[in-house]
């Protein structure tokens, strides 16, 4: 769900299109010029219908970006920092690092999202009834009365409690705010969010093997997308789970082993990299400002003819593309940040400082560590840790 192209920015947010969205754009365009228009308002010309087809197809993501959009507003204001909104093939997608603080802003961020929707479908329903009251008909009205359908459809739609969906989140701020646990609540919702997945796979088959075609096929692609994205947030909710409490400082690789930024990659290598046998170095000024990040497989990529010329920099992860985080913020919002050109790691800064490193070898050991302390308290449960009653397992 990566942007293939940038539409800029709308409120300070970046907004972009994934080139699968051309999919969409092309099955609702046809769908309509093909489909629905002609039927209902004959004797157009085929110009006609492809023009408004379009017309609704780029409407729509505008709706689906409306949609995102309000998501990543409401974001913002409970504290949450917003990277970008993604519009691909099956919808859109707010990138938000972090997650909501309380039960009530995880609330009003998921809801409203769908009250935008439905909001947008009613408005749009009372345009397209005032115009048939004022006499207008043909294509403009009925491209109204389609975008509308479609927005009330995408807002019950995203209603159902089940994650990914909105009302999986809405099911997760409600649990949350009934159990006092963030972690557990996410994975009920996730694993609702399987089963409806699987429910929704299973009718597509249905709908293909009963001869009813595109639709089924639709659907069961909806369905394998809602099973992965759950599953995917089930398994993050245990990991969060099992290192909440923990901060960036308790995990951390300390001190950082920095470098000159203007070192050759062959000087560096048989100085430091081959001697100290570290996987990830800051690169750092005169003043001590981190300007960089250099990894072994960054430093695997220069050719061998290639190293006595060419400069750390030259090959590190830039500094603004670099997630960092202060000792004391809390581990889990930092793991969302954890990718990029860093290949996975983060820098600890202190007053603008070097002061460490989370790697990814740093987070998996903290998990052996609190899979132990889990088994050494709870003997019964297998090995397993329980995310509501191992708060503080990890600490080294």
């Amino acid at each position: 769900m990566r942007e293939t192209f940038s539409l800029g920015r709308i409120a300070g947010i970046r907004v972009g299109v994934n080139a699968s969205v051309l999919v969409i754009v092309l099955i609702i365009a046809g769908g309509l010029a093909f489909g629905r228009f002609p039927p209902v308002l004959p004797g157009r010309g085929a110009a006609a219908y492809v023009v408004a087809a379009l017309a609704a197809a780029v409407a729509f993501l505008a709706s689906l970006l409306a949609h995102e959009l309000a998501h990543a507003l409401v974001a913002r204001r409970n504290g949450v920092e917003v990277e970008g909104i993604t519009l691909w093939l099956l919808g859109g997608v707010a990138r938000l690092r972090g997650g909501a603080r309380t039960p009530g802003a995880e609330f009003r961020i998921a809801g409203v999202g769908p009250l935008t929707s439905l909001v947008l479908g009613l408005l749009l329903m009372a345009g397209a009834v005032l115009a048939r009251l004022a006499g207008a008909d043909g294509l403009p009205v009925a491209v109204l009365e389609y975008l509308a359908g479609i927005n009330v459809v995408l807002a019950v739609f995203n209603l159902v409690p089940a994650a990914p969906l909105d009302g999986g989140r809405l099911l997760r701020a409600f649990l949350w705010r009934l159990r006092g646990d963030a972690w557990s609540s996410a994975v009920t919702a996730a694993r609702a969010g399987r089963f409806f997945g699987f429910a929704l796979i299973a009718l597509g088959f249905l709908q293909l093997v009963t001869g009813r075609g595109f639709g089924g096929l639709w659907l069961a692609l909806v369905g394998l997308f809602v099973v992965n994205a759950a599953t995917a947030e089930e398994q993050h909710a245990h990991v969060s789970g099992r290192l909440g409490g923990l901060t960036v400082g308790a995990v951390m690789s300390s001190p950082a082993l920095v470098a000159d930024p203007d070192l050759a990659v062959e000087r560096f290598l048989h100085e430091v990299a081959l001697v100290r046998r570290f996987s990830t170095y800051p690169l750092v000024d005169s003043s001590g400002a981190l300007v960089g990040l250099v990894t072994l497989n960054r430093l695997r990529s220069v050719p061998p003819a290639a190293r006595a010329t060419t400069r750390l920099r030259d090959v590190a992860c830039p500094s603004p593309e670099i997630p960092v985080a202060r000792p004391g913020e809390p581990l889990t919002e930092l793991l969302p940040r954890m990718e990029g050109c860093s290949d996975g790691r983060a820098v600890v800064l202190d007053d603008g400082r070097v002061v460490g490193v989370v790697s990814p070898s740093d987070v998996a050991r903290t998990l052996q560590l609190a899979d132990l302390a889990a088994f050494d308290r709870y003997p019964s449960a297998g090995g397993g840790a329980d995310v509501a009653r191992v708060p503080d397992a990890g600490r080294p």
